[in-house]
């Protein structure tokens, strides 16, 4: 057998995004070419815990007829030895590098720079998303050559899939000694959506041609996740697209391509002006989350709620901008408290109980977001099933305060409640099941007087006063006490689970306000509660505070 090796590729694929198509795509190109071609695939665990593999090898059949025998392919990518990655995700492509499939002497690395976040990232107690930018640096400076462009947008584009335009990527780098005709024919000999599915290979083609530039004009590079506008609808003026749940903006409620600076000129409606008006009288550099959640207090309930807001933001930053509050503070910025409070106040006060839920998933622009999310034809037909599990304590917060009160108390309407309390399943598609949901969801007219209301907004006015308490002796604590309501979240287990939390790390102030690093102890104990549900990193750094502590009790004994 003469020198010459196999070409080998390995695809990283999600689940859905048809790898597996892609992969006969190419066997199917191989093999009109002249060449001998082997795949094998091994599936990842599931839907977005891990991409299945897949791997295929090609070689010339001139080269081993002239041999006289067939050469040995392998079965598995060998870490040193790929000529070509080709990742349909950006941290995927991370992960081939962390496996070994990818050298600075020898692989092309082509990937999407979008995110579709992992199980792992979505279900994290904080923001478990992982960096893009370190991952953009990463994939840039670990291959021979990189062909990186948002492969995802550009798909969504052309109402196509992915897989058309991973193949037009991988055609047009000129990692494959075949012909584009070839590739043309294997789309058009699969005969499903032709047209798409060949414009996006074109546009991917060329994008790769240029070494994944996308252009002018063209899709950019963004979170399949960002692209997902918010259901929302407050009137006062065009929504700022600002993330109030994190530092990424993937739950933003802005319009894409909407500038981010200043604020409306005027409110949709006359009613809502005084509102603006008001968001205005904030310092510049707060004044879009504050709009941010006006507009979300007006979604979750009415203007008056979203007065309220502002009445309770009023006397915090107030605080904030009283002379010499933030004497000898560093590591903070200006007007830090007051941003805090506005994100964590509009959060807080937009809590998720089962009127929001219901109210959420029954929304006409969560059905249109669905239908656009599955590529459904129009006149298509699609159902959605929510799962549904809820407990004593939500039925119970729902309920007006008094009978709620009741029912918590009442062992056995408890227990004869609980049997109605397994996992449901509401098909929104259906008659009945939307009129369920919509109708629960209409309640939040009735909402101030319910028991959930009255407990969040009593917890709202009590944590509110400790940031006041705390703002003229301790600026920097009560910056991380109002940054630390992103441990309360959600509803059910998590929600119980997220204020157990906080509650006792509130319990800890009194002997955190004294101490000069009191803050930054703070802000580790919150990012320990955040690190997992079952609270191991938070005992551990409880256990390190404690011991620290005792240190410096006895070194302070031995000096006296």
């Amino acid at each position: 057998m003469p020198s010459e090796r196999p070409i080998k590729l390995t695809i990283a694929a999600l689940g859905g995004q048809g790898g597996g198509v892609l992969a006969n795509w190419l066997i199917g190109i191989a093999e009109s070419e002249g060449f001998l071609a082997q795949t094998t695939s091994v599936p990842g665990v599931a839907q977005r815990t891990g991409a299945t593999i897949y791997y295929l090898e090609f070689f010339p059949q001139a080269v081993a007829t002239a041999a006289g025998r067939d050469p040995v392919m392998a079965l598995m990518p060998v870490s040193g030895d790929v000529d070509c990655v080709l990742a349909s995700e950006l941290a995927e492509a991370a992960r081939a590098i962390q496996r070994g499939l990818v050298t600075r002497d020898r692989t092309t690395l082509i990937a999407s720079s979008h995110r579709s976040y992992a199980i792992s990232e979505k279900s994290a107690m904080g923001d478990g998303a992982a960096d893009e930018k370190e991952l953009i640096e990463l994939v840039r400076s670990q291959a021979k050559r990189v062909v990186l462009f948002d492969m995802d947008a550009m798909a969504e584009s052309h109402h196509s899939v992915i897989s058309s335009v991973m193949l037009g990527a991988l055609g047009g780098s000129g990692v494959l000694p075949f012909r584009k005709a070839a590739f043309e024919a294997a789309i058009k000999k699969g005969g499903i959506a032709v047209t798409t599915n060949l414009a996006a290979f074109e546009d991917a083609w060329q994008c790769a041609e240029r070494g994944g530039e996308a252009a002018p004009g063209g899709a950019g590079a963004q979170s399949s996740e960002a692209r997902a506008a918010d259901d929302g609808d407050s009137n006062l003026g065009p929504p700022a697209a600002l993330s109030l749940g994190g530092t990424l903006a993937r739950d933003t409620v802005g319009t894409p391509g909407e500038p981010l600076d200043g604020l409306p000129a005027q409110a949709r409606s006359p009613k809502l002006q005084p509102l603006l008006d008001r968001v205005r009288r904030f310092a510049t550099p707060v004044q879009k989350i504050v709009l941010e959640g006006v507009r979300r207090a007006i979604d979750y309930q009415d203007p008056v709620y979203a007065k309220l807001y502002l009445d309770r933001l009023e006397r915090i930053a107030g605080l904030d901008g009283a002379q010499g509050v933030r004497a000898g503070v560093t590591g903070y910025g200006e007007w830090s408290l007051a941003e805090a409070t506005a994100r964590s106040l509009a959060l807080w006060m937009t809590f998720e109980d089962t009127i929001r839920v219901a109210d959420l998933k029954t929304r006409p622009t969560r059905f249109a977001r669905v239908r656009d999310e599955i590529r459904a034809d129009p006149g298509q037909l699609f159902g959605i099933t929510e799962f549904m599990k809820p407990r004593v304590t939500e039925i119970a917060g729902t309920l007006p305060l008094g009978l709620g009160r009741w029912l918590l108390r009442s062992q056995g309407a408890s227990q004869l409640l609980t049997r109605w309390t397994g996992g449901k399943q509401i098909r929104t598609g259906t008659v009945t099941g939307f009129l369920m949901l919509h109708i629960l969801g209409g309640l939040k007219r009735w909402r101030r007087g319910t028991l959930r209301f009255h407990e969040e907004n009593e917890r709202i006015e009590k944590w509110l006063g400790r940031i006041g308490g705390l703002a003229a002796t301790n600026y920097a604590l009560a910056v991380e006490l109002a940054r630390a309501q992103r441990l309360v979240k959600g509803y059910g287990d998590t929600h119980e689970r997220g204020w157990r939390n906080f509650s006792f790390l509130v319990d800890k102030l009194d002997e955190l306000a004294p101490r000069p690093d009191g803050a930054a102890v703070f802000a580790r104990l919150q990012a320990a509660a955040l690190a997992d549900e079952e609270g191991k990193a938070l005992a551990r750094e409880l256990a390190e505070i404690s011991s620290v502590a005792v240190v410096k009790v006895a070194l302070e004994r031995a000096r006296a």
